[in-house]
């Protein structure tokens, strides 16, 4: 069992930027990567980015890369995503989600197992 909590969302002019966090407690160590995913209303969950804790691979959605990025405090069990230039297109909810699988394709929203439940993320024109 893994419990996920996010926290860092809020409303942001196009151009800004803000950093997510994702705080991770329980069976921690029985995970192999954490990811970020988001939603926007009507719109299918996409992935956004992933980090293997062991190690630190990450994994961005091209339309993210160069402006996102990942990051993991394997001592504090805590997973970020620091936003910059952010563009109205990025609105949406934003989960952190945590994988137990090392196999498979790790940007699939399928693969992961637990996930906390989601800050919003509001970027103005």
């Amino acid at each position: 069992q893994v419990q996920l909590v996010e926290s860092g969302g809020g409303l942001v002019q196009a151009g800004g930027s803000l950093r997510l966090s994702c705080a991770a407690s329980g069976r921690t160590f029985s995970s192999h990567a954490m990811g970020w995913f988001r939603q926007a209303p009507g719109k299918e969950r996409e992935f956004v980015a992933a980090i293997i804790w062991s190690g630190g691979r990450t994994y961005y959605a091209d339309s993210v890369k160069g402006r996102f990025t990942i990051s993991r405090d394997n001592a504090k069990n805590m997973v970020y995503l620091q936003m910059n230039s952010l563009k109205p297109e990025d609105t949406a909810v934003y989960y952190c989600a945590a994988r137990r699988s090392s196999y498979g394709y790790v940007p699939g929203a399928a693969g992961y197992d637990y996930w906390g439940q989601g800050t919003q993320v509001t970027v103005s024109s």
